[in-house]
């Protein structure tokens, strides 16, 4: 998935990143990269919505540099997964006229077996209420500000 066009069809479904492929580095805080035509990153992700695995590019700045934080700087654990919620829709009133221009993806770490819960309603029905939420509540996420 390279363009909006293709993301779309995963728009508020939340995703597993299954792997992380930078295509530039982060030295110092800043992006380093050779050329600005070519995404800065691709990852693998499953979707329920979708019947295999898919692959995409990361195009914008801030998108790339949360993964990075996910990655490479926080580093994921034993029984931890990143699951991603990819969305044009869900921007604040006032952002949606630039949304060419926005992030997004909101990144999250949560705890293994998120992901099922967030994905399918069904999933572990003796999970109820603060439980489940205890279950699917990030360990940390990275939410851009124009997002709902």
């Amino acid at each position: 998935m390279r363009k909006d066009g293709e993301w779309s069809a995963i728009d508020g479904e939340p995703c597993r990143v299954i792997n992380f492929t930078p295509l530039v580095s982060i030295e110092n805080g800043k992006i380093i990269t050779p050329n600005k035509e070519e995404p800065y990153a691709s990852v693998v992700l499953e979707c329920k919505k979708v019947p295999n695995t898919i692959k995409g590019f990361i195009w914008h700045k801030m998108d790339f540099k949360h993964l990075w934080k996910a990655f490479k700087e926080r580093d994921i654990q034993q029984n931890e997964e990143v699951i991603i919620f990819w969305s044009k829709k869900h921007f604040k009133s006032y952002a949606k006229i630039f949304s060419a221009l926005m992030p997004r993806l909101w990144v999250m770490i949560c705890q293994k077996g998120a992901f099922e819960l967030m994905a399918d309603p069904n999933s572990r029905p003796e999970l109820q209420g603060e439980a489940r939420y205890l279950a699917e509540r990030p360990i940390i996420e990275w939410k851009p500000e124009v997002m709902e």
